[in-house]
């Protein structure tokens, strides 16, 4: 059957502000027949536009605002010159604003005539499975999927309701995907993982018999990887976040609602708790436990385990190349200083001792 779907967005929705501040739940004071219809920064907003102020270093272009609308905090709403809904976290109520404005469309069921599906696959009627895709034996696609062009579905995969995959994403035999996950283009979802033995001067693969398994309201971003399990499963939990280009290893376990942004490598079997947050570009080595609350900022080396909550760092940030130079070769003496401050104190312990003696 072939069957046109729609895009992530339909078009946008208009709405008074009366009836928006009644559902996001936020006091509106203002014009409450005026109209909006789309979202826009503060510099670049119309009559029609909702926009928003997180950051009070911002207020001079709240001035000039010709937005329709301003969603900010009572300490910043006396500056403004527009409607304005109150939130004690405008960042927050403006996303929940935007997929008013924005909603997603519907889902329309059916099967692309140029996809490719197993006999044994249970498609549900409201599924949509796009161009070119391939359903392998035996899978299992809930109610409301959407599976976007060049998709791959293995063998024995289940994906549950609402799910979306947006196009070009692989999906390896025996991965499972919770409801309501989001997959960008590119991403691949249980492929056997990096696991090989020595034999002398040889390397032996070791079967990755485990699965990978996401659970609900998951997103992966563009060409995000991750590996199955070994022998046990990897575990993506409830509500994780993840951007694009991130390399995570054979039996990672991620705890509900951490987020981790792009570039990052998580290496095999490492434990990481629920809320935290990694940054851009952390590296991990394997078998660590990471606890609940950890947040990690950019470019961070992760090589023992944190279970304490709270921010960790490290790295060197940039500095200009001619004092870059002359800290790289202080570097090399790094060992010699240190031994020399360690003779000079216990000299000075030996010569207050010995002061100690003629005072007595």
């Amino acid at each position: 059957m072939d069957q046109v779907v729609v895009g992530c967005l339909s078009k946008t929705l208009e709405i008074s502000l009366s009836e928006l501040a009644g559902r996001l739940g936020v006091p509106l004071r203002g014009n409450g027949a005026a109209r909006v219809s789309r979202i826009a920064p503060l510099t670049s907003a119309d009559e029609m536009s909702l926009s928003f102020l997180g950051d009070a270093r911002l207020r001079r272009a709240l001035e000039s605002t010709r937005a329709g609308c301003v969603v900010l905090t009572e300490s910043d709403a006396d500056v403004a010159t527009v409607p304005v809904l109150l939130s004690e976290n405008p960042y927050l109520t403006f996303a929940r604003a935007a997929w008013i404005l924005y909603p997603p469309r519907p889902v329309a069921g059916g099967v692309h005539g140029s996809a490719v599906v197993a006999a044994s696959a249970r498609i549900d009627p409201s599924a949509w499975i796009g161009p070119t895709c391939v359903v392998e034996a035996d899978a299992v696609v809930g109610p409301r999927v959407f599976v976007g062009p060049g998709c791959i579905i293995g063998e024995g995969v289940e994906i549950g309701e609402d799910t979306r995959l947006v196009a070009r994403v692989t999906l390896c035999p025996g991965t499972r995907i919770g409801k309501r996950g989001l997959l960008h283009p590119g991403s691949v979802i249980g492929r056997e993982g990096f696991g090989f033995a020595r034999d002398e001067d040889r390397w032996i693969r070791m079967p990755q018999v485990g699965r990978a398994i996401l659970g609900d309201d998951v997103e992966i971003g563009a060409n995000t990887t991750v590996d199955r399990g070994a022998i046990a499963d990897t575990i993506i939990s409830d509500g994780v976040k993840l951007d694009n280009h991130i390399q995570i290893g054979h039996n990672v376990q991620i705890g509900e609602n951490t987020a981790m942004a792009a570039n990052t490598g998580i290496s095999g079997s490492t434990r990481i708790g629920r809320n935290c947050t990694i940054s851009g570009a952390v590296g991990m080595a394997g078998h660590l436990e990471i606890g609940d609350g950890v947040h990690f900022t950019g470019m961070a080396m992760v090589t023992r385990s944190v279970l304490e909550p709270g921010s960790y760092s490290s790295g060197i940030p940039a500095m200009p190349s001619a004092d870059w130079r002359r800290n790289v070769a202080r570097f090399k003496h790094l060992d010699e200083l240190a031994r020399r401050i360690r003779e000079l104190e216990a000299r000075i312990d030996t010569m207050n001792e010995a002061k100690g003696r003629e005072a007595t």
